[in-house]
């Protein structure tokens, strides 16, 4: 086949909405395949992608075309063609940068191979452009049913015929007499007329099938450029064969290691939540705690208070006692001197009593 991927990446797919020309319509669910192709038997880089079995991009490359980068991850192009912006959204900024080079390399290219065309296509109409002015009288050439070749002969008919007529007069040899000349110029003149008048009436003949000549050409390139598109999604979508088998491979392998890391980020995220269950247990005893620990010291400040109140009454009652005991020595040795008095007192009696 002439056409084949030379570079494909991953990306979300937009298109600009019709109706707003302001706000991004995803074309597709999911990240798909965006590729570059290269045309050889017409020299064309496109841009294809392929959801399913439905073309959403197909996009001819062309010099006027640029690439926009609106974000970091974001890129988009105005296909004048397709009447349509498209916009694709990476997973990284590495994979926009690599498209938007690719990109501008393909287009570089696409420049160069339209101006090789246009110096073939300028080296090709050379001759058919230096053609002789006999050519004037097939007015229902392939060249005239776009009108222009008509309307550029119709003022310079007669200077052809003209100029075809001098050479003739030059050469008439000195010999002949006026009169065979000025036949001669009649004869000639005559034919002029004569193919000029059948000029016009094919030009007129022909101007008056122009537009519907226009219209049925206008036909036939809707239809063939129609056609164009069908056969073009066809070729992308039996292209692209081998392509999205190992495309396919290669998501379910993603599948399977995105299934994986969805698992341990799962058994990760019950790890957390048990965690921030066991945080909060921990938090609510340490409010717990906090608020015994507060009680705790209110009730110690208050003992401290009352043990303060405590040792002032101690200390007050161990004075009391102190005196209480001074009092009592003093009583006790009142007491032993009352005591003494009266031993001697009944010493002294009972002496009187032995001498009685």
């Amino acid at each position: 086949m002439g056409e084949q991927p030379i570079f494909s990446t991953r990306a979300h797919v937009f298109q600009i909405d019709p109706n707003t020309k302001k706000n991004w319509v995803p074309t597709s669910k999911h990240a798909v395949t965006v590729s570059y192709f290269f045309d050889s038997t017409r020299n064309v880089y496109r841009i294809i992608s392929l959801d399913g079995s439905k073309a959403i991009i197909n996009s001819t490359i062309t010099p006027n075309m640029t690439f926009t980068k609106t974000s970091q991850k974001f890129g988009q192009w105005a296909d004048s063609r397709a009447n349509t912006v498209y916009g694709l959204g990476f997973s990284s900024e590495s994979h926009l940068a690599k498209f938007a080079e690719k990109f501008a390399e393909f287009k570089e290219a696409a420049r160069l191979a339209k101006e090789k065309s246009q110096e073939k296509m300028e080296l090709t109409s050379t001759p058919s452009q230096e053609s002789t002015p006999g050519d004037l009288q097939s007015p229902l050439s392939s060249d005239t049913i776009n009108g222009t070749e008509l309307e550029r002969a119709t003022p310079d008919t007669p200077q052809h015929f003209e100029t075809r007529a001098e050479p003739s007069h030059n050469t008439l040899p000195p010999s002949h007499s006026s009169s065979s000349m000025n036949k001669h110029w009649e004869a000639e003149l005559e034919a002029l007329k004569g193919n000029n008048a059948k000029l016009t009436a094919a030009l007129l003949e022909s101007t008056a099938n122009v537009k519907q000549w226009k219209q049925q050409l206008g036909a036939y390139q809707e239809e063939a450029e129609r056609l164009h598109k069908r056969v073009t999604e066809l070729e992308c979508v039996s292209g692209q064969t081998t392509v999205i088998k190992s495309q396919k491979t290669e998501l379910n392998q993603t599948i399977e290691e995105l299934e994986a890391a969805l698992k341990a980020k799962e058994e990760e995220l019950e790890r957390l939540k048990a965690e921030v269950e066991s945080a909060n247990g921990f938090q609510f005893k340490k409010d717990s705690l906090t608020q015994k620990l507060q009680d705790t010291e209110s009730r110690n400040q208050a003992l401290e208070a009352r043990l303060s109140e405590l040792e002032l009454r101690l200390e007050s009652q161990q004075q009391e006692r102190e005196a209480f005991r001074a009092s009592l020595r003093s009583l006790l040795e009142l007491l032993d001197g009352k005591i003494f008095e009266l031993t001697e007192l009944r010493d002294t009696l009972g002496k009187l009593l032995e001498s009685s």
